[in-house]
Parts: structure tokens; C-alpha cells; sequence
């Protein structure tokens, strides 16, 4: 049997594929095949899709056994590995290779009429909860491309999932308008929701189509923008570096909850445009941040994001050379 599937909501995959899944299928892989019309009147602004997938699924075999959710991680992390890299050189991008994976991570999952927690005596991993892992592997694979490039074979691990997201957005978008649901996939992929990056992060805007200005800055009190929804055909898109300029970024959140890694760049950069240089080394000691090597990583990542010519590059630069200028000077100290 062959699924033909084109929707963009997480919560509709998770479904479909628990309804196969109950009707006695095991889904053996799956396909983007571009069937899907960009233009068109009904299709201005939307979040569509750029391919429908296509599930390939057989019958599962009666004497199948329940699984255990340990074992069924480890395989369906074998399985998809290699198929992730297939589709990253066939050029697949974006919301689309998110759901390529979706097939070959399935079929470890839906080869058992049920999957048990190992160490939850009596309690099933649903579909949901196992498509959220599969979706961080997508995450980690595609971060790790954009942090080491197309030669790795390595996965992002260690690096914050709000900084994830930033790479994903930024490596897929740019700073452009991109669609919400496109940007709603990619924050659930990492963990967090639209509204959490807009409203508690400050990292994305809602634009309905419009570029930013200082003037656009919107309030820390606003109300949030309740049309900034799936399939609403609103827009959004990264807030620039120049606009997140609340006190706390690039410090600890309420509750001593950490910065994340992008916010402390942005806060190195609004430091160094000012000239503070003896406030950036502090900056940098006090976070260990020369010896972080997701760091340094991360710095020249967005130094190949970013445009020619700009000034976001030009202070990227600036303070990748400082930091590689001086990485050994505190340890050096240390000796005297």
C-alpha cells in the first residue's frame, strides 16, 4: 500500500501514522515527490509544502511481538542515519526533509503492534512521543551541516535548542519572511513552539509580510498575535541582531535557566559595536566561552550565513579573530 501525504501539521502525521499502525501496517519507507503547486491564487502565502511524501507500508506480520522503546530507538537511529545522508545529497531541504525521515525512522516503530517503556513498567511510547524523537535526529543531522558542513558524518550535540532552531531558520530563510508553518515544524522539532521563540525569546517576529524597523519593535507587554497560527498564511521571520536589545540577553533567564548560545553572541556583538572591549573579555571568561568549542563552531557558521559585506559579518569576524587572538592568554595567566 502507498500513503500519499501532504500536510504540514505535526499533529496530523502523528494520526495518520497511529491509524496505520492500529489497521495491521508496517511502513517501510518513504518518498518526497514534488506534486506539490507553489502558485496559484489559494497558494499566496501559505505554508505550503514543496513535495507530498509518499509512505510505502505492507502488511504486518501477525506474529509480531510488542517492542521496547530502548531497542526501537537504537534501530530506527541505524535505519534512518544513512537514508538522512541520501536525501541531504538528492538536495532535499526544509520542511520536506523532515518528513522524508519519517518513513524509514517508522518502520522500527510500526513493525510492533505496540512499543513499551523499559523502564515505565505499563506504559506505551505513542506515536507522538516517538516521532518527536525522530524529528530531534532530523534536527541534530541538519545542524550539524550547517555547523561543520557537507562533509561531516558528524551529528550537533551540545549545542541549545533555541540556537538549533536560530541555525535551521537562518540556514533554510535567512532573515527573510518565511511561513509559519514551515517555522512551526522546526520549532517542534526543537523542542519549544512559535510562540515561545516570538514572545519568551525574542528571536522570531510576526511580520504578516512587512520588514522590520526599529519603529516595528513591539512591546514587551503586547498581546500575542493569536493570527500567527498554522495555515493562517502569516509570516514571520528572525529578529535581527540589531533589535534584541533587552538587558537580560545573553544572561540567565527566570529561574537560572541558561542563555542560549545564540543570544551570546548577540550580546558579544552589541558589545563590540560599542568598543567595549574590556566588557567582551569579561563576557568571554566569565562563560569559558574560548574553550567552548560548539562555540567557535557556531561563530563561524554565522559567519558564512551572513551577507558579504555586512556589518553582522564584519563584527562576526571581529570577534572570532579576538577570541582565537586571545584563547590562550587566561591560561597562560594561570601559570604565572
Amino acid at each position: 500500500m502507498v500513503v500519499v501525504f501532504a500536510n504540514k501539521q505535526p499533529d496530523a502525521w502523528g494520526a495518520l501514522v497511529s491509524a496505520m499502525i492500529r489497521a495491521g501496517f508496517v511502513v517501510d519507507g518513504s518518498w518526497p515527490v514534488m506534486t506539490e503547486m507553489r502558485g496559484g491564487v489559494r497558494n499566496y502565502g501559505r505554508a505550503s509544502l514543496g513535495s507530498s511524501v509518499w509512505l510505502v507500508c505492507r502488511k504486518r506480520l501477525e506474529a509480531a511481538r510488542p517492542g521496547w522503546d530502548n531497542r526501537v530507538l537504537e534501530e530506527m537511529h541505524a535505519n534512518i542515519t544513512q537514508k538522512l545522508r541520501e536525501f541531504w545529497d538528492a538536495g532535499i531541504r526544509g520542511p520536506d526533509f523532515v518528513w522524508a525521515a519519517t518513513g524509514p525512522a517508522l518502520e522500527a516503530y510500526s513493525q510492533h503492534p505496540v512499543v513499551k517503556k523499559a523502564n515505565a513498567p505499563g506504559e506505551l511510547m505513542t506515536v507522538p512521543e516517538f516521532l518527536r524523537h525522530v524529528r530531534r535526529i532530523v534536527v541534530d543531522f541538519v545542524v550539524g551541516r550547517v555547523l561543520l558542513g557537507d562533509a561531516t558524518n558528524e551529528e550537533a550535540s551540545g549545542l541549545d535548542d533555541v540556537t538549533s532552531y536560530y541555525l535551521l531558520h537562518r540556514h533554510d530563510f535567512g532573515m527573510d519572511d518565511s511561513p509559519a508553518g514551515a517555522c512551526i515544524l522546526y520549532a517542534v522539532s526543537c523542542g519549544l513552539s512559535d510562540r515561545e521563540l516570538a514572545d519568551q525569546y525574542d528571536l522570531l517576529v510576526r511580520t504578516g509580510g512587512k520588514d522590520m524597523t526599529d519603529e516595528d519593535e513591539v512591546a514587551e507587554d503586547a498581546e500575542p498575535d493569536e493570527d500567527a497560527q498554522e495555515g493562517s498564511g502569516s509570516k514571520v521571520k528572525l529578529k535581527p541582531w540589531q533589535l534584541r536589545k533587552g538587558r537580560s540577553l545573553g544572561y540567565e533567564g527566570v529561574g537560572g535557566r541558561p542563555a542560549p548560545l545564540i543570544d551570546q553572541v548577540h550580546r558579544l556583538m552589541h558589545l563590540w559595536k560599542l568598543g567595549e572591549v574590556v566588557k567582551v573579555n569579561e563576557y568571554l571568561d566569565a562563560r569559558a566561552l574560548r574553550q567552548n568549542k560548539i562555540f567557535h563552531q557556531l561563530l563561524q557558521a554565522l559567519i558564512e550565513l551572513a551577507p558579504h559585506g555586512s556589518e553582522e559579518r564584519s563584527l562576526l569576524e571581529k570577534i572570532s579573530n579576538h577570541v582565537v587572538a586571545r584563547g590562550v592568554a587566561p591560561q597562560e595567566e594561570l601559570k604565572l
